[in-house]
């Protein structure tokens, strides 16, 4: 704790002091202490002067900057919920969003604002906001503001991408329309209104409205009464506006307009604010070597190029000199794929040509998940997933020439180590077990504790280690994360044994949380599709009584990491929609299966893309 007590200290002595600037009521509790609790089953979870994260939070090993940025975001996130929570609370579970939405966004806004992460809205980009878009295209979609919540267990549900990722979007693109004087001033008026009370939604609309004049309830009619994301598409000199549910959302935000220079690189030209009504009608737009709608980010929307501007994104993605832009670009990119617009061997081409000269961690770090989690392990055919782990292994190996010999002051090397191990097969395995044996990387990093066993599951899954391996590791980091690392190589063996050792722990057995996840991060492996078939047929038998067993916490885990998702075959899905048709499922586990069909579906769809 001691080598990671200064920069949490020195995050929270900001986020306080940006706080009060910006709200008229001081922090209102005598002490504020931030306790990091093992075995937490939550990021962070707040009460009134007190905050308890996981402790996870405390590094031990080498992390890179947007996993430092993550942790000031979460610190962030849980001190705005003094006033939006503790100071002021909502009435009912309805007003979630009053909650987490508000953080979130506070904690980007302030994040970026006060501290060393100037790029936090970068990160929503790339990472964060994909969370809400997903949520809002899945048939478990909510509004932000739901009309009504029955219970506590249908709340529960509701902590996910809609009330913390698209509300934080929805907020930024209120802040955007009434300007952040006006929405600072309502904001006040509510925060001074109801302190040590409850509020509702109507209640924050009325001063947000009297501080700006706006028609705040005629936006929230559109944006948090509502459920879906709209795309905006550019074609024939025009953006058209539509939405999947025939909702349309009023828009602000700007259009980037890029030139190419004599040298050939590319260049913003202009940036044309754009207020985009509700009512279908569009906008035109002038064109450009790249004209690209949400160039930064303020909207929450799909975004589709014309053909010109998308040629000039497959040509030169990592030419678009703003960061932020080229986060939007990858993000459509992503969408495309989940929509079963551009096939998986575009995508991969697309990071081929443009991630090995890459500088911004955030995208490398995002684009390397994507890719390698979604688009080689369940997009592409199985045929295919060798030559889609090649790509990425070759990506990585040239951001490993790229960065060695200089500081690693961002992690951009250690998140392509990691990439380079996941990425790895059999041809591989000796210089793996090189690296093991030497306890460094060649060029560096130094192998700690994290990095070891990151290593050391990618030999187990490749059979090119065992027990003896496993046993040793442990011995040499016998600490929390240690057992869940050994837990996590053992499910990983190649072997019936060591898979049905680890489904009696998973959906039989009384592990912990932390165990569980690692235990079911170890299972799922695709290169072993075979000798996992005949447990993807089972685990739709043994889901329900399990999680109903060990309740919904579990239950989120058994459907999240414990999910078959690389079993991405129309049989799968079947065997997903027999299990949900079933009456016996918590409401937990209910939600964490229709989630997993949702993005199961796509896969499916992805593959066939591939195939033609």
């Amino acid at each position: 704790m001691g080598a990671e007590a200064a920069e949490l200290l020195e995050i929270t002595r900001q986020g306080f002091d940006h706080y009060h600037r910006i709200f008229r009521r001081r922090y209102a509790f005598d002490s504020y202490d931030q306790c990091f609790v093992p075995e937490f089953n939550l990021g962070a979870m707040e009460n009134p002067g007190c905050v308890m994260l996981r402790d996870d939070y405390v590094f031990r090993s080498a992390v890179t900057d947007t996993q430092r940025e993550h942790r000031a975001l979460v610190v962030v996130h849980e001190m705005a919920h003094m006033w939006f929570g503790d100071l002021v609370t909502m009435t009912w579970w309805d007003d979630l969003w009053l909650n987490e939405s508000f953080a979130e966004y506070m904690a980007h806004e302030v994040t970026a604002a006060a501290t060393r992460f100037t790029g936090a809205w970068t990160a929503f980009a790339a990472d964060g906001k994909t969370w809400g878009y997903d949520a809002d295209q899945r048939p478990s979609t909510h509004p932000v503001a739901p009309a009504a919540v029955d219970d506590t267990a249908e709340a529960l549900q509701n902590f996910d991408g809609i009330s913390y990722a698209k509300g934080a979007a929805a907020l930024r693109q209120l802040v955007a329309w009434l300007g952040e004087e006006a929405f600072l001033t309502g904001v006040n008026a509510h925060l001074d209104a109801h302190a040590f009370g409850n509020a509702t939604l109507d209640d924050l609309l009325r001063a947000l409205t009297a501080a700006s004049g706006r028609d705040v309830h005629g936006w929230a009619d559109r944006w948090l009464r509502t459920t879906g994301v709209d795309t905006l598409r550019v074609a024939d000199g025009r953006i058209a506006h539509t939405s999947a549910d025939g909702v349309l959302r009023p828009h602000r935000l700007t259009v980037g307009h890029y030139r190419r220079t004599a040298g050939g690189a590319l260049e913003l030209s202009g940036r044309v604010p754009l207020d985009l009504p509700a009512d279908g009608s569009g906008a035109p737009v002038n064109g450009a070597e790249l004209t690209l709608p949400n160039d930064t980010d303020l909207g929450f929307a799909k975004i589709r190029l014309d053909p010109g501007s998308w040629r000039t994104v497959r040509s030169s993605l990592g030419a678009v000199p703003e960061e932020l832009a080229r986060a939007v670009l990858w993000g459509s990119a992503r969408d495309q794929v989940l929509d079963g617009e551009l096939a998986p061997g575009a995508y991969l081409e697309l990071v081929a040509a443009h991630l090995p000269g890459e500088t911004s961690v955030h995208l490398v770090d995002a684009v390397l998940s994507f890719a390698r989690t979604f688009v080689a392990d369940r997009a592409v055919p199985p045929t295919g997933r060798p030559a889609a782990l090649a790509v990425l292994a070759q990506v990585c190996r040239a951001l490993l020439r790229r960065t060695e010999g200089g500081p690693d002051r961002t992690g951009l090397r250690l998140v392509a180590v990691r990439g380079a191990i996941a990425t790895a097969d059999t041809s591989g395995t000796a210089e793996l077990r090189g690296w093991l044996a030497a306890g460094t990387v060649p060029g560096g990093p130094v192998l700690d504790p994290d990095l070891r066993w990151h290593l050391l599951l990618r030999l187990c899954v490749l059979g090119a280690a065992g027990e003896p391996e496993i046993a040793a590791g442990l011995a040499a980091d016998p600490s929390d994360t240690g057992e869940e690392g050994a837990a996590r190589c053992r499910a990983a063996l190649p072997d019936p044994e060591a898979k049905e050792a680890a489904w009696r722990a998973l959906f039989h057995g009384d592990l912990s949380t932390y165990l569980t996840a690692a235990t079911a991060a170890g299972l799922w492996q695709p290169e072993q599709a075979q000798l996992l078939d005949g447990l993807t047929t089972r685990y739709f038998e043994d889901l329900g009584p399990a999680a109903a067993r060990r309740g919904p916490a579990l239950a989120r885990v058994l459907t999240g990491t414990g999910f078959p998702a690389f079993a991405a075959t129309g049989r799968t899905v079947r065997a997903a929609e027999a299990c949900l048709a079933g009456p016996d499922l918590t409401v937990a586990t209910r939600r964490g299966l229709v989630d997993q069909l949702d993005t199961l579906r796509r896969a499916v769809r992805a593959r066939a893309l591939a195939g033609q």
